[in-house]
Order: C-alpha cells, then sequence, then structure tokens
C-alpha cells in the first residue's frame, strides 16, 4: 500500500525548482514549502523601510552606518524586503561584521512592521535584538538580559526562527548559542542596526552557504514532525480504516490500468477483486500505444474499443491528434515511424472524414524577426528516441511523471485570431516532390546526384547522434503535412460548431511552430517532443473512458492526496510552521 501510494504522490506533488543552469536553487531547497507567489521570501534589505542613518549598497545586502553616532538617539536600522513565512518551518539568516567601526554598538535581530528605525532592534515592543557591545539579548525592552559573548569585526552572527515553537537563536562563527527569545509573533522581519560611524555589515539570507549547519536542525524538525504524524493515535477496532485504505489503493490501481498488480493486491489483502480484466486491459493496451509515441494507433484503437467515446469528444479528439503531429515529427507516430506504402492525399486513416482538407499559410518568423521559411531536414535518419520504450507500461508499478512542464515563453511562429495555416510548410512539400530531389527544399538534405530513387525509397543514412524531422524520412514528412492540413481544417471546423477554444488554438499553434526550426528538439518549443509530454495526454483519455462507464474520472487515491496538499497550504496561511515538515511526498517515500 505505502509503495502505490508513494507512486501516486510522486505523480501529484509537485517537486523542486532548478534554475536555468540546471542548478538548485538553494532557498527552495532550504524551505521547499514556501509559495513564492503568495508570501515571498526575504532575500535584501528594504531600501524603503529603513532609518536614514543608513545606507545599503552590493544588492542592498550591504548596510553601513553614515550618521553621527553621538547618542542613543542617533541609532539606526533596516528591515527585510519581506516577512519570514510560516511554510519556512526553521529559518535562518546570517549577518557578518565587516568592521565594527567606532564602538560596535550592533544589533541583530527581528521586527514588526511598523516598529520604530530609529532604535536598535530589541528596545521596542514587538522587536528582538542581539547586540554585539555588551553580548546582551533584547526582547521588546532597553532593559537587556545576559545571553552570549559579545562580537566584533569578522565575526559571522546568526539568527534562527522555530516557527514550530515560535522561539528565537543565535549563533556566533557556527557555533548555536541557544534559545534566546520564546513566545514570538508571527510577521517577523529580519532587521539590524547600527549606531556608531564606520560600522558595516553583509547579509546572507540563504543565497550562499551558511557558516551554520542549519540542516541538522531541519532534519531534527523534520524527524519529529514525522514521528508526531505516525504516532496520532488512530481508533480502528474493527479494521474498518484498514479495508478502506485497501480498496483506495486497489481503485487506484485498477484506474491506472495496473491489471496483474492489481490482482496481486487484492489477493494479498483479502479483497474480493470485482474489476472487468477487460476492460483494464483495454485501457492499459491503449495507455502502450501512447506513452511509446504512436498516436495514430493509440486513436484506431480507441475508436475500435468504445466507439462514439471520441466522437462526442471532439476537444479531447483534437488534443490526441496535436500530440499525433508533434509525434510525426518526432519520428515515433505509426503513420510515420513504420515506412509503409504511401496513401493517397486526401486524409489519412485516423483522421475524420468530415473534415475537408484546406491549404493554408503557416507563417514563421526567425528570432530577429525577418520572415523564415520551415526548416525541414531530411539527410539525416535518425531512429525514434530510445526513451519512449521507457515509458511503457509494463504490468506492475511503472514510475511516470506526471509533472511535465508545458509551458513556453518563447513562440517563434505567429497566428492571426482565426487560423494556423501551412503554406510554408506545404512548399517545403512540393519541393520534396520534385523527382525525390529535396536539396532545394530542406536546409540540411541534399539527395545523391545522378540517383533517380522513387520518393519512398528516399533515406541518407549518417550518425545517429543527430535528430531530424520524421527520422529523415521523405515519404513520413509529406505524410505529416497532409496530416497537418487535415489537423488545421479540423480546428476550423470546430470553431465554427463549438465557438473559439484558447486552448486548441495554443495546441495547434504550439505543435505547427516545431516546423519553425531546423533541430526542434533544441528549440523553445522543444520541451513538446519530450516522451513524459505523452502523459497528461494519456491521462485525459483515460479519465474519458472511465467517465463513459459512469467512473471516477480521478482516483480516490489521487483526490485525497490533492485535498492534503491544500490544507498544507492552509496550514502555511495560517502561520502553522510544521506544514514546512508535513510533506506528504517524503512521509510516504
Amino acid at each position: 500500500m505505502k509503495m502505490a501510494a508513494s507512486f501516486a504522490a510522486r505523480s501529484i506533488m509537485e517537486g523542486i525548482n532548478y534554475g536555468s543552469q540546471g542548478q538548485l536553487d538553494r532557498l527552495k531547497l532550504m524551505y521547499p514549502m514556501v509559495n513564492e507567489e503568495e508570501t515571498a521570501l526575504p532575500k535584501s534589505w528594504s531600501p524603503k523601510d529603513k532609518y536614514n542613518f543608513i545606507g545599503l549598497s552590493q544588492n542592498n545586502l550591504r548596510v553601513h552606518y553614515k550618521g553621527v553616532g553621538k547618542t542613543h538617539k542617533d541609532a539606526a536600522s533596516v528591515r527585510a524586503t519581506h516577512a519570514i513565512p510560516a511554510a519556512c518551518g526553521l529559518y535562518y539568516f546570517e549577518v557578518k561584521i565587516v568592521s565594527k567601526g567606532r564602538d560596535g554598538y550592533m544589533g541583530i535581530g527581528l521586527s514588526v512592521q511598523g516598529v520604530n528605525m530609529n532604535r536598535l532592534p530589541g528596545w521596542d515592543r514587538n522587536s528582538y535584538g542581539y547586540h554585539g557591545d555588551d553580548g546582551n539579548s533584547f526582547c521588546s525592552s532597553g532593559n537587556g538580559q545576559p545571553y552570549g559573548p559579545t562580537f566584533t569585526t569578522g565575526d559571522v552572527i546568526g539568527c534562527g526562527v522555530n516557527l514550530i515553537d515560535n522561539t528565537c537563536f543565535y549563533t556566533k562563527n557556527g557555533h548555536n548559542l541557544g534559545i534566546a527569545f520564546t513566545d514570538l509573533p508571527l510577521n517577523l522581519y529580519p532587521t539590524v542596526g547600527l549606531q556608531t560611524p564606520g560600522e558595516v555589515v553583509d547579509a546572507n539570507f540563504g543565497q550562499a552557504p551558511f557558516v551554520f549547519d542549519i540542516e541538522d536542525m531541519m532534519k531534527e524538525l523534520r524527524m519529529r514532525t514525522r514521528t508526531t504524524i505516525d504516532n496520532f493515535p488512530v481508533s480502528d477496532k474493527q479494521g474498518e480504516w484498514q479495508i478502506i485504505l485497501h480498496k483506495i489503493v486497489s481503485t487506484y490501481l485498477v484506474h491506472h490500468g495496473y491489471c496483474a498488480t492489481a490482482e496481486a493486491f487484492a489477493r494479498s489483502t483479502g479483497q474480493a477483486f470485482e474489476e472487468e480484466l477487460a476492460s483494464i486491459k483495454n485501457r492499459q493496451k491503449i495507455q502502450k500505444l501512447m506513452l511509446a509515441g504512436r498516436m495514430g494507433e493509440a486513436i484506431d484503437t480507441t475508436q475500435k474499443l468504445y466507439p462514439g467515446l471520441l466522437a462526442r469528444n471532439m476537444n479531447l479528439l483534437f488534443m490526441l491528434k496535436c500530440r499525433q503531429f508533434v509525434e510525426m515529427v518526432n519520428g515515433t507516430d505509426s503513420e510515420v515511424r513504420p515506412l509503409r506504402s504511401p496513401k493517397s492525399q486526401g486524409s489519412s486513416p485516423s483522421m475524420s472524414p468530415s473534415y475537408p482538407t484546406q491549404r493554408n499559410v503557416l507563417t514563421s518568423c526567425s528570432r530577429s524577426g525577418s520572415p523564415s521559411h520551415a526548416n525541414v531536414s531530411v539527410a539525416h535518419k535518425t531512429p525514434p528516441s530510445s526513451l519512449a520504450t521507457q515509458h511503457y507500461m509494463a504490468d506492475d508499478m511503472n514510475d511516470n511523471n506526471l509533472n511535465g512542464d508545458s509551458s513556453t515563453k518563447d513562440t517563434c511562429v505567429r497566428l492571426d485570431d482565426d487560423d494556423v495555416d501551412m503554406e510554408a510548410a506545404e512548399n517545403n512539400e512540393e519541393r520534396v516532390n520534385n523527382n525525390g530531389n529535396a536539396r532545394n527544399g530542406f536546409q540540411n538534405g541534399e539527395a545523391h546526384s545522378g540517383d533517380e530513387q522513387e520518393t519512398e525509397d528516399m533515406e541518407v543514412d549518417v550518425p545517429s547522434n543527430k535528430k531530424t524531422l520524421c527520422g529523415g524520412n521523405q515519404v513520413a514528412i509529406e505524410r505529416m503535412l497532409h496530416f497537418g492540413r487535415e489537423l488545421q481544417s479540423m480546428s476550423i471546423q470546430l470553431r465554427r460548431e463549438q465557438g473559439k477554444n484558447d486552448a486548441n488554438k495554443k495546441m495547434l499553434q504550439d505543435a505547427f511552430s516545431l516546423l519553425a526550426y531546423a533541430d526542434p528538439w533544441n528549440s523553445p518549443l522543444g520541451y513538446q517532443l519530450d516522451p513524459v509530454q505523452r502523459e497528461p495526454v494519456c491521462a485525459a483519455l483515460n479519465s474519458a473512458i472511465l467517465d463513459s462507464y459512469n467512473l471516477p474520472r480521478r482516483p480516490p487515491l489521487e483526490i485525497s492526496m490533492g485535498h492534503t496538499k491544500e490544507l498544507i497550504r492552509l496550514m502555511s496561511r495560517v502561520g502553522l510552521g510544521s506544514c514546512a515538515f508535513a510533506n506528504v511526498e517524503d512521509i510516504l517515500l
């Protein structure tokens, strides 16, 4: 049961974001449960929320004192740009003393929004500080309490906030000094204060490694939260909860077509297996085809096994067709992968005959803005990506990642409001048909001079490390272009019958835009060619099949995981710091 739940969790829960260089973002690793769209993290000092004796430099991470510093009335502080989110669980920042200045009257700590900045942290209500000149801690009062050692030039002082226990601790040069404050309020800001000339400090909010090993404390809190969850008292004298949990896991396995695993699980838990094996195997067969990139066969199989299903769900059929076009570009679809005799130019067998072929215009542009024809390469032949075969759903627990990111900020193809056309691609097709010589039609392809080859036999072998359109086969390219024109016609017909659909328009635009690049796999839209992008389409079809039999579109296990995730998000909103260590995926692994 735990294995199945873990599999579902990985399909649902969001992973850690990675930067453009493939480097793991340190702040996201430290605070994975923080949603920065809702609660941004402190990353620098605020140029607005400070006293005027404070100067900022080095991307607002360096603070220097520029006042006269004669009395305590000359003290000045600055707050960070944002409050500490409760979802951090355990928050930590460090300050390096670049120079203690004249007297080293420096304070490092926390304060809420609105506290007077003409004071060192800790002197006023809802303000907390550890001061360098005497080593005292100040808790909302001008009277300090002995806490730790003094600090001076070269020292690194850390401040940590435990948002589960609402306590604060400090570190000096990597050594924990113990708890300084308890019963802290919410929405505290990192704060630093200076008072005499020459005082300069640098802040590290987590962008660079800390001197103190905060990870050990995080591990301890994570384990404590895990133990609390594991030991939560559950009264199940009759075994009802266990039966329900077994049923939830069983329905998940059936939903995703894990036939043999579902049977084995039912036997091991003493459940009666009531599902129709033929139906599970039918869906499994379709899923295998889709996850292997053989979309044409998957569509045909669906129409045979579930007559009328796609006709009643035209938007779903359009989604499948758009994915089929992408797989044609990839060279993996059944229409282009097996090199059979070319079919007539009327329509491919998997296209609906009710949508007439039209000749249209695909307008493409280069990155500089100048017009550019679609770059289609046929001279290099590469076998379909072996990654596709890794996505076959064998009859046991395959790990399919459902979190592929399908967003893109760059699109090289411009469309008018009504049409996504294909004339540029069609022009290339006409060049291909010119006695089998594609030299003038394709940027990277050149037929051997003097060879009077038939179009369907024209293939040129080169090293397999370069992917090419439709696997580099000329006949397959022709099929793809015919299919694209029919897909465009289907789009127009759907718009006439059902009205404008932005999602359909974007799918078609993104698919056709692949033709604008000589190397679509490494283009801004190349994410579409990743095998992982087949999985959301596969899930949509599977849900539609189940819905047609009045079965849930989503299994209860996935729904309960979604509810749990939402509850954790709500915990964050109301300031329950333990949400940071209640990651469902981590608990199930």
